[in-house]
């Protein structure tokens, strides 16, 4: 741990603005460490972490500012998010009413102001507010689509009334931002075609990968030829089609590893057991990234899938860039911003979203040479180390910070 020397000449004085951070698992956190590394003063307004719990950690019920690797860490108290969608709004609306009144009484002379938005939009308000109040720049980082993303969960039906106040209430946001660094290029169309906004710039920023904490053993695979997919296990990424693809793959030496969560889970689950593919298709279950990476260490490819519809499947799976890391062939069932990533690294297999192209290149996989697949891999690794790294790619984001420094 690394502590902040006030004598040290900063280049920039930040506030960062996140509903979610360490140690909730979120890219936040790692962002803010990569700017102080790279000579910045950060402090973060950030809730009491509760996401994927489903209660406010016990050990953080009393915590109110901590220092975290050299980042000053404000704590506000929020309601915390369950499973239900009540509790979720709840624990949307809270962090919304309590950073606000919190910037109110936040006073230091900060270059610039840093939101990253994932959901909902509407955390990035505290940090418009103290722009304002402060005559601050305020940049945002923007990881999702809003009121798209709602959309796209089916939370929210296109057309309806709640879509037209979520639509008119996240372009009032948007709008007050100084700048909005995207994640994805496909974003930009979003912001002009849809909300109708020009009078932004919108630099792409890759979202920078998780970070794992510690390297644990590789898992030893019982079947000659090993898939793994990790992630949102809904429609959208394709898993059913994942699954039956190794269906129709009819080879006895292969097999798919499934992990993460999703509403298509119990579905996943019921089609498996109609199947019969216990023996080639394995769900691992809902881990975490330091045991995910026991799987990605000695798979033959690892997928990236997302179905080409709407703005969201023109984007970037964040896995997508922290497959390329482990030095793996990938398969990519996928369209848009992210097979243009991934064609420039020349270490991916491209199928369409149909089981049984989708099964011909697992069978093309298992037949290929291991040199190929070194090569294949060795090229996404490659790639990752000159264009992808946290270093890089926060330090284009500090690029942009500086442009807008007070």
């Amino acid at each position: 741990m690394f502590l902040i020397n006030n004598d040290y000449n900063f280049a920039m004085k930040i506030l960062l603005v996140t509903q979610y951070y360490y140690p909730e698992r979120f890219s936040t956190s790692d962002i803010a460490e990569e700017l102080v590394k790279q000579g910045n003063e950060v402090t973060v307004l950030t809730g009491k972490p509760n996401y994927g719990y489903g209660y406010i950690l016990e050990e953080y019920k009393k915590v109110k500012e901590e220092n975290i690797n050299g980042v000053r860490v404000l704590r506000t108290k929020l309601y915390p998010r369950k499973h239900s969608r009540i509790s979720i709004i709840r624990n949307y609306l809270s962090f919304h009413r309590n950073a606000k009144r919190y910037v109110k009484k936040l006073d230091h002379d900060f270059d610039v102001v840093l939101s990253i938005s994932l959901s909902p939009v509407i955390s990035i308000a505290p940090a418009i507010k103290y722009a304002k109040k402060h005559h601050v720049p305020h940049v945002l980082y923007c990881q999702d689509l809003w009121p798209e993303s709602t959309v796209v969960t089916g939370a929210v039906r296109k057309g309806s009334i709640v879509y037209k106040i979520l639509y008119r209430w996240s372009k009032k946001l948007y709008e007050q931002c100084d700048e909005i660094v995207i994640s994805s290029p496909s974003f930009k169309s979003y912001f002009k075609d849809v909300l109708h906004i020009f009078d932004k710039k919108f630099p792409v920023v890759y979202q920078p990968i998780l970070k794992s904490k510690e390297e644990l053993e590789p898992i030893v695979f019982e079947k000659k030829h090993n898939f793994v997919y990790a992630g949102n296990i809904g429609t959208l990424q394709l898993t059913s089609e994942l699954v039956e693809a190794m269906n129709l793959l009819k080879r006895n030496d292969a097999k798919l590893y499934l992990m993460g969560m999703g509403t298509n889970l119990e579905n996943i689950k019921k089609q498996i057991a109609k199947e019969h593919l216990e023996d080639r298709v394995e769900y691992a279950g809902a881990l975490p990234i330091e045991k995910a990476e026991r799987y990605y260490k000695n798979a033959d490819a690892l997928i990236v899938s997302l179905k080409n519809q709407g703005t969201v499947g023109k984007t970037i799976p964040n896995k997508a860039i922290q497959y390329m890391k482990y030095g793996k062939p990938l398969i990519g069932v996928i369209k848009g911003d992210a097979k243009d990533l991934l064609e420039k690294a020349k270490g991916t297999v491209f199928s369409d979203e149909n089981p049984l192209q989708i099964s011909n290149i697992f069978s093309q996989i298992c037949d290929i040479s291991d040199k190929e697949k070194a090569l294949l891999g060795s090229n996404n690794l490659r790639y990752f180390n000159e264009h992808l790294t946290a270093e890089k790619l926060t330090s284009q984001l500090l690029d942009v910070l500086k442009e807008f420094k007070k």
